[in-house]
């Protein structure tokens, strides 16, 4: 078994670089439309997490899970087509 080749089927679709670079220069290094996404998931997650009064040592955790699921779902209402 390849252990070192990961599983397309289980990857996560991250959208892309979110700063592509120039044509024909490699670069993948950076953020990701899906990072971009969760980044500007917080505020919401906060509130909601706030708002629940979330305490703990899992409450970061928690947070960037929610953050990840909202870009996760801006992703997937982005590939739709109308």
């Amino acid at each position: 078994m390849n252990d070192h080749i990961p599983d397309v089927t289980k990857m996560i679709n991250d959208g892309g670089p979110a700063y592509p670079t120039p044509a024909g220069v490699q670069h993948n290094d950076g953020m990701t439309i899906r990072d971009v996404f969760a980044a500007a998931a917080l505020p919401v997650a906060w509130k909601a997490y706030e708002s629940f009064a979330v305490i703990g040592d899992n409450a970061n955790q928690e947070l960037a899970k929610a953050a990840y699921q909202i870009a996760d779902a801006m992703l997937k209402a982005k590939e739709a087509k109308p």
